[in-house]
């Protein structure tokens, strides 16, 4: 499993967010999510910065260039 979906699913559930809430939020599907998740499907750059930005955290952690 690659960096990025070990990533989101534990900011997700730290920050007390449901799949469904973050689909929300980002206006995509909650299926999708789940591909993120699961390491099915990578997001675009645009989504991968609404990310950093929503758990205030950088890209470069979310990807798993730095681990801090």
């Amino acid at each position: 499993m690659n960096k990025f979906c070990e990533r989101l699913r534990e900011l997700r559930t730290d920050n007390g967010m449901s799949r469904a809430l973050l689909a929300k939020t980002l206006k995509v599907s909650e299926r999708l999510v789940a591909y993120w998740e699961n390491g099915q499907r990578e997001c675009n750059f645009d989504t991968l910065i609404a990310l950093a930005n929503l758990f205030s955290t950088s890209t470069d952690y979310l990807l798993g260039v730095i681990d801090y």
